[in-house]
């Protein structure tokens, strides 16, 4: 048991270095998705929130004064630069689209794990160094943040990940039956723009809207861990955002697991 989970261990670790290794080979692109385009994003968003605030003439906005949404702005873009996988889930449809998936079916290992390992890799990375640009913010505005609840915050982050893959491995699952899947990528993207909390704070949703669109996992993407730093949230919220997350991987996996077994059976037969 020991011995199996040691020859997992390595075979994850040796993707997810693969994935640090190929990304900063090219470091203009890294440059520009783990700094510029975070920057860019974050100083739209203030912009757009002071634009809000002196539109309305008001100092507060459902009870929250402008520097708890510009902290909310600022975070929220650093945490849904995290909570996106749309590089992965194009190279996932791609491998199919194109039949050299054929390569991965033969090797001693799962398509999910593969592109999971690199996925994470990556992210670690990207995370590590983006981070100093909502950390730098904070320290000189001086911006609501409880520096303590980050490492909760990113726990719920890193695991909302695991959804985020899982949501990807159907997608690109999808390959095996459809035409211009990438498509559905595009949709994705959109609907978690809004329904994680990055475009806004779900709380500003009118009832019931508000209470079923927080209660559902992907506000664990922005809007969860972003109020709890902020303290717009407390723990609870973060604990309930873990079981909605629970449940939508048990989902999500069951679905994604049924659609890839009977893919691959047809693939096998039909060919690339």
């Amino acid at each position: 048991m020991k011995k199996s989970f040691a020859v997992f261990w390595k075979r994850n670790l040796a993707f997810a270095k693969l994935a640090i290794v190929s990304n900063l080979e090219y470091r203009l692109n890294f440059f520009v998705d783990a700094i510029l385009q975070p920057t860019l994003t974050t100083g739209i968003e203030v912009l757009l929130w002071f634009a809000v605030f002196r539109g309305a003439g008001t100092t507060e906005i459902a009870g929250f004064t402008r520097e708890y949404y510009i902290a909310y702005v600022i975070w929220g873009a650093f945490f849904a630069r995290i909570a996106t996988s749309w590089m992965y889930e194009f190279r996932m449809i791609q491998e199919i689209d194109s039949g050299s998936v054929n390569s991965l079916l033969v090797r001693p290992m799962s398509f999910y794990e593969y592109y999971f390992s690199q996925l994470m890799g990556y992210k670690f990375v990207t995370t590590v160094i983006s981070m100093l640009v909502p950390l730098s913010v904070m320290f000189l505005a001086d911006l609501p943040t409880q520096y303590s609840r980050l490492p909760m915050a990113f726990a719920l982050e890193f695991y909302f990940l695991i959804l985020v893959h899982s949501i990807s491995f159907v997608i690109a699952s999808s390959a095996f039956y459809l035409n211009k899947v990438y498509a559905i990528t595009g949709a994705k993207n959109l609907a978690l723009w809004l329904f994680t909390g990055e475009l806004f704070p779900l709380d500003l949703m009118p009832e019931p809207l508000r209470s079923i669109v927080i209660a559902l996992p992907f506000s664990a993407g922005v809007y969860v861990p972003v109020g709890y730093i902020t303290g717009r949230l407390e723990i609870d919220s973060v604990w309930q955002s873990f079981v909605s997350i629970t449940i939508g991987i048990l989902v999500v996996n069951a679905i994604g697991a049924w659609m890839w077994k009977k893919g691959v059976n047809v693939y096998s037969g039909t060919g690339a």
